[in-house]
């Protein structure tokens, strides 16, 4: 297990706004899912997150940035746009880590 990989992930997500932000993300991707795979895209568009989180654009990119590092969330731009999505691999990760049976720390 790699503990420090897990500590970048929570350190991340600790933030409020940021959890948030992670949260809009997840919940606007997966809305759009079927459609954007319909269409060839991926993600949702940013300046939908920020329309529903009533935040500014500064604010929003500051965090994103955060998310992006710790590897949740990657964005990519479709002309103009830039589309956001989350990291499912990463998910997958942290419901392993909460599903596993208790142990020492390797």
């Amino acid at each position: 297990m790699d503990h420090e990989h897990f500590a970048k992930i929570f350190k991340a997500l600790s933030n409020p706004n940021r959890l948030r932000l992670f949260d809009e993300i997840r919940a606007k991707g997966h809305a759009h899912f079927e459609d954007a795979k319909k269409r060839g895209v991926a993600g949702c568009l940013l300046q939908h997150v920020i329309e529903a989180l009533d935040v500014g654009a500064p604010t929003v990119s500051h965090h994103l940035k955060e998310l992006v590092n710790a590897g949740l969330v990657e964005t990519h731009k479709v002309g103009k746009q830039l589309r956001c999505s989350v990291v499912h691999d990463v998910v997958d990760d942290l419901q392993r880590y909460f599903g596993r049976e208790p142990g020492p720390a390797a």
